[in-house]
C-alpha cells in the first residue's frame, strides 16, 4: 500500500479544474489505473470522506475552488490538484505525475 501513497498525490494535471467535474468525481466516485495496471477505486462521500482499497485507503476531501485536495492515512500531506474541465461520468482522461503515466475514469 506503501507504493500508492504517491498516486494520492492524484493527479498532477495542469489543465483548469471546473466545478462540474469535481461534482461530478465526489458525487460518483473515480477509477485511477496506475502504471503497473493496478486500478484504485475510489469512493468519495458526503461527510468529506474517502475510500478505497476495499477500506484500506481511508481520507478526507474537499473542494477549494477549481481544486480536489486530500488527504488519506497512507499520506496525511494534504495535496490540492486541478482537474480537466467539462467531465461527466464514464469520462476518461489522462495524466503525467511523478507515480508515472495515470489513467482517470468517473464512475
Amino acid at each position: 500500500m506503501r507504493r500508492l501513497a504517491p498516486a494520492l498525490a492524484i493527479l498532477a494535471l495542469a489543465t483548469p479544474a471546473c466545478a462540474d467535474t469535481l461534482e461530478e468525481i465526489a458525487t460518483r466516485g473515480m477509477v485511477i489505473t496506475l502504471p503497473d495496471g493496478l486500478e484504485l477505486d475510489l469512493t468519495f462521500a458526503a461527510d468529506g470522506t474517502y475510500t478505497g482499497l476495499d477500506g484500506g485507503l481511508r481520507g478526507r476531501w474537499r473542494i477549494e475552488g477549481d481544486k480536489l485536495c486530500t488527504t488519506s492515512n497512507l499520506d496525511p500531506n494534504e495535496r490540492c490538484e486541478a482537474y480537466p474541465k467539462g467531465k461527466k461520468a464514464g469520462d476518461t482522461f489522462e495524466a503525467d505525475a511523478p507515480e508515472g503515466h495515470l489513467k482517470f475514469r468517473i464512475k
